[in-house]
């Protein structure tokens, strides 16, 4: 009697980095989804998290929030790996706190890849370009995934790159906190994310192309094969956000968010993109973005709707972080 065989991944979550740049908000029922595409069997999902005790003890709020996000997370299957913040005082008397938990997420994916064929590393951080390289010579395919401000040479090494942006409801989208009824990601009068693919510039017009779910497939980009599950999104010149300019397009690293409308042409129905906007971007330049302090390009949402709450901590840049209100 045969079996089919399922591909046994692993998962590793600096839930800090990915926190602090771009991915509050995220949520984590679709990333285990999106991890298992294609009927791969989860055997290690684990979350490397921080935890302040000194605020804790005297901030019940905290305390009582980020206790319910850690449970949330067992709940869905994952194991929370938690750092405790410790508390330094500097030469000038300030009083600041660090936690690190890189280590503790790179020896247990290089220890527990024994048994893994795919590991997924949710990350952006180029300190684990080395971990990358050595889970690699173990045999495992390695994938990377991440929001914004991340390290080139991650990428690189990495065997394939996601942004969570593209992800479908991995985060949250603009619209889904407006008025009226909420549209499922691809839906007429949905807003969704993509990159442009092809630009006509003597019809000033281009495409589009966005994940429309996560069946697998996620190789097959070409829209018009029937297996692909991407769909192209044409648009006009005239609905670029005004720091883009077409002359630089198409650019993958790109990334746009737009609503979905329907257009009747030659009587046959075509998707176009309307409102859009650029939530990141890797190594853009434009005038107007000049004193923009990294290369990458993101914005905020308040995650406070969504159906799997967020992490109620904010920045882990500042020395103590601070819960969500």
């Amino acid at each position: 009697m045969s079996t089919t065989h399922r591909t046994s991944v692993g998962i590793y979550i600096d839930e800090a980095n990915i926190r602090s740049n771009g991915g509050y908000g995220m949520q984590y029922d679709v990333l285990r989804e999106f991890v298992c595409h294609d009927g791969a069997e989860p055997v290690r999902l684990n979350v490397y998290a921080t935890f302040d005790p000194r605020r804790a003890h005297e901030d019940q709020l905290y305390n009582v929030k980020t206790n319910r996000f850690f449970a949330m997370l067992r709940n869905m299957g994952y194991k929370v790996i938690i750092k405790n913040y410790k508390w330094y005082t500097d030469e000038e008397g300030k009083s600041y706190a660090k936690a690190n938990a890189d280590l503790d997420m790179a020896v247990d994916a290089l220890l527990q890849s024994e048994n893994l064929e795919r590991v997924v590393m949710c990350t952006g951080d180029g300190d684990f370009v080395q971990v990358v390289r050595a889970l690699q010579n173990k045999g495992c395919r390695v994938e990377i995934l991440a929001f914004d401000n991340v390290s080139s040479d991650l990428r690189r090494e990495a065997d394939v790159f996601f942004s969570g942006y593209l992800i479908p409801k991995l985060l949250p989208t603009r619209s889904i906190f407006g008025p009226g009824l909420i549209k499922e990601w691809g839906e007429e009068g949905s807003r969704v994310r993509g990159v442009c693919y092809a630009y006509k510039h003597e019809g000033k017009y281009g495409f589009l192309r966005f994940l429309k779910n996560l069946s697998g497939n996620l190789w097959i980009t070409d829209t018009r094969h029937p297996q692909s599950p991407y769909v192209a999104v044409y648009f006009y010149e005239s609905e670029l956000p005004r720091e883009v300019s077409p002359m630089e397009l198409p650019d993958h690293e790109l990334i746009f968010e737009f609503d979905l409308h329907v257009q009747e042409i030659n009587k046959e129905k075509k998707l176009q993109a309307r409102n859009m906007q650029v939530v990141s971007a890797v190594d853009y330049w434009h005038p107007t973005l000049q004193h923009s302090n990294t290369s990458t390009l993101h914005y905020s949402i308040n995650p406070s709707n969504a159906t799997c709450p967020a992490n109620p901590f904010v920045s882990s840049k500042s020395s103590s972080p601070r819960p969500a209100m």
